[in-house]
């Protein structure tokens, strides 16, 4: 039968939302994929990885981040190392060559005429590894020619999403996260109230409702 967890960071301060959105998106994607075993856990929750591991053999891990980078490449790695977990670790969530089409139907879904609309991408970023940002700033260049513009706003760096909301004519925003936590709840929304932003703002693209056959399919090709 073959095995495979998904992984988000999680909230340190309140695990518990996101704890249970992993458990939920791995079952969604479970049904997806009759015979397999599906396990959703985040780094933040105390012991909720061992606990996916237990009695797995060898599964596939699967990272639901935006990007590769530090917890991709180090943190995820040495959680398992250190639970002596057998794996094989994919690509993560935001590095899917089909996540542009989701954003762009995403966009469709709110009613509006793409090539008179601005696409504001709102992205992490980061202060330490550009890696957030080169992520971000690809799929934004492979939308641009399906809208009137896509533009990238970032949380922790330049662009910064407070400036970058500071947009004439036809717009809506759409945060480029997996889950919901602060920066979709409280960052954006204050970024974007100091620009005086006026358009709509999407639900964060993990929540689209083709994520887990995303997801399921990536599994199945690995």
């Amino acid at each position: 039968m073959p095995d495979a967890i998904l992984i988000a960071h999680g909230a340190p301060a309140n695990p518990g939302p996101q704890e249970a959105r992993m458990r939920a998106l791995s079952a969604e994607v479970g049904l997806l994929m009759p015979g397999w075993r599906l396990r959703g856990a985040t780094l933040a929750a105390n012991g909720a990885l061992a606990a996916a591991l237990r009695g797995l053999d060898a599964p596939l891990i699967y990272p639901f981040f935006m990007s590769e980078g530090w917890f991709t490449g180090t943190a995820l790695p040495r959680a398992l190392a250190r639970l002596g977990a057998r794996y094989r670790q994919l690509p993560p969530f935001g590095t899917d060559p089909v996540l542009d089409q989701l954003v762009e139907s995403s966009a469709l879904s709110a009613g509006i005429e793409p090539l008179s609309t601005t696409l504001l991408l709102a992205a992490h970023g980061s202060q330490v590894s550009p890696a957030s940002r080169l992520g971000a700033e690809a799929i934004a260049a492979r939308l641009r020619p399906r809208f009137f513009d896509v533009r990238l706003g970032l949380i922790e760096e330049p662009p910064l999403l407070a400036d970058a909301a500071r947009i004439a004519g036809p717009v809506l925003c759409l945060p480029f996260f997996a889950l919901r936590a602060s920066h979709v709840e409280s960052d954006i929304p204050a970024a974007l109230a100091s620009a005086n932003f006026t358009g709509p703002i999407l639900p964060p693209i993990g929540e689209h409702p083709c994520v887990p056959a995303l997801i399921a399919a990536a599994l199945a090709r690995a």
